[in-house]
Parts: C-alpha cells; structure tokens; sequence
C-alpha cells in the first residue's frame, strides 16, 4: 500500500499532466479545511474546481487587455456616465451587454472633439474583454499605414485574417487626419472584409455628410457609409467637451490675475 507521501508525489504529477496548476497549489489547504469544517466529498471537488475556472479567467482576461491594446486608463470606473442624456445612457446599458457582438452589429460614435467618444468605446470595450470577448484598439492613421505597408508586402489578406479574430476593431478618430486614396482605399477593403463578419466600432467628429473628405470619391464613401450603418448603433454624443470643462475649472479655481496652466487648451484639442 503506498504511502500518503507517495500519493501526493503522484497527484501533483497527474496535476501537472492534465494542466490543473490552480489545483495543485491550492489542493491540500483545501483538504484542510473541508476536514475541518466536515465537507462533503462533491463540496471539496467543487470548491477545487471554481478556484481553478476564476484562476483560469483571470489570466485569460490578462491576456485579452494586452493584446486588445486598449488604453487602460479610459475604463468605465474613470468615466463620468452622469454627462450623458438618458437616451445615450440607455444605449451604454444595452451595449454593456454584448449582443451586439453576437448579432455583428457596428457602434458609430460622432461628436465634437473632447466629448467623450474615445472613452466611451475603450470603456465600452474593457467590460467586453471581461466578459471574455476579444477586441482590439488602433487609432486610424496607424491602422491605414499597417494596412498600406501590408498590401505594398503582398500580406494584406493575411492581417485581415488578424483582425478577423477580434470581435470587435475600434477604429479611432476615423478622418481626423487626412489620408491619401491609396490608404482609404485599404481601408475600405478591411470595412468590406469585415462586413457582417465582426463588429467595427470607431469614433469620428465628421458626420457622414463629410465622409466624402475621407474616401475621396462619392461611390466608396456611399459602400463604406452602407456597410457601417446597415448593422450597426450610432451614439451621438452632442455634448460640451470634457477637456474644455475641466480647463475652465481650473481656470476658475486659480487665483484673479493669474492665468490657469490649462487655459490655452484650443476648443479642437
């Protein structure tokens, strides 16, 4: 009959051999207590298992936010909801949710600079990837200079196919700087690629009206404008600028005659 030593030798090499390092760790402190506290046999297997699951979804939620290349400091803890009218906060709530993704629908976010929109959706964002969904961040100039350099390298079906992993790409500031045609042109081949395969959401301060600044030619801003709103949820975030607010608070708490260190922040930053 082997020794209780030897069984534990053993166990943790089946522990080790079946990729259970939470149980194994955690295992005989848990033998403990349910000696002492008089657990069922199935209490104790169960409590081993729950330990291992929420070890296991915390690494993989580590692993999404790194490779999501969110900005981890526009979470929703950061993010002041109460700005928002009710229709915009209903829509959050609903968003929060994550069906969205499952139904390939996009999220548009439009409104003046400083309003929000970058945090909403990197906030919108970081709750999804805790609920176990993988998303990815890029502003929109890096995006078209990846997509550019991959198509000029004959790999650009290949960093589609990246990007179609993600159930959600955010696309950040989309028209904020002004592209060539040749990049617009990668770009909308990424919209259509991912057109009711995965959810796009981006950010803007251009209403469609001035999309045409942006793909360069009426017809591939008509298919883009198509593709992005046939699926899709539009937050307008017609609110004042968050940076502008908290600038003119700082102006009026500083002291008469002196000027504020933010107060020559410009309306457009």
């Amino acid at each position: 009959m082997q020794s209780e030593k030897e069984n534990a030798l053993r166990l943790h090499r089946r522990l080790t051999e079946l990729r259970l390092p939470t149980i194994r760790r955690c295992y005989q402190e848990t033998a403990i207590a349910a000696r002492r506290d008089n657990w069922e046999y199935e209490s104790y297997l169960l409590e081993l298992a729950e330990r291992e699951r929420e070890e296991r979804r915390n690494a993989r939620t580590a692993r999404l936010l790194k490779d999501s290349k969110l900005p981890l400091e526009k979470n929703l803890k950061a993010f002041n909801r109460k700005r928002l009218p009710r229709k915009l906060d209903t829509q959050l709530t609903q968003l929060l949710k994550g069906k969205f993704l499952d139904h390939k629908e996009n999220v548009l976010a439009f409104g003046n600079p400083g309003s929000g929109k970058t945090h909403l959706l990197c906030a919108l964002a970081q709750e999804l990837v805790h609920q176990g969904r993988p998303v990815r961040f890029t502003p929109c100039s890096l995006l078209v200079q990846e997509l550019l350099i991959a198509k000029r390298d004959l790999r650009l079906s290949r960093v589609l196919k990246q990007y179609a992993k993600y159930e959600a790409l955010i696309i950040d500031d989309i028209g904020y700087v002004q592209q060539s045609r040749e990049e617009m042109e990668v770009l909308f081949t990424l919209l259509a690629d991912r057109y009711e395969r995965g959810s796009i959401m981006l950010t803007s301060n251009l209403p469609f009206s001035k999309w045409e600044q942006i793909f360069k030619d009426p017809m591939t801003t008509a298919a883009a404008i198509d593709r992005l709103v046939h699926h899709s949820v539009i937050l307008e975030l017609n609110i004042p600028s968050y940076r502008l607010e908290e600038s003119h608070k700082a102006q009026s708490q500083s002291e008469p005659g002196q000027n504020s260190p933010q107060e020559d922040i410009p309306w457009n930053a």
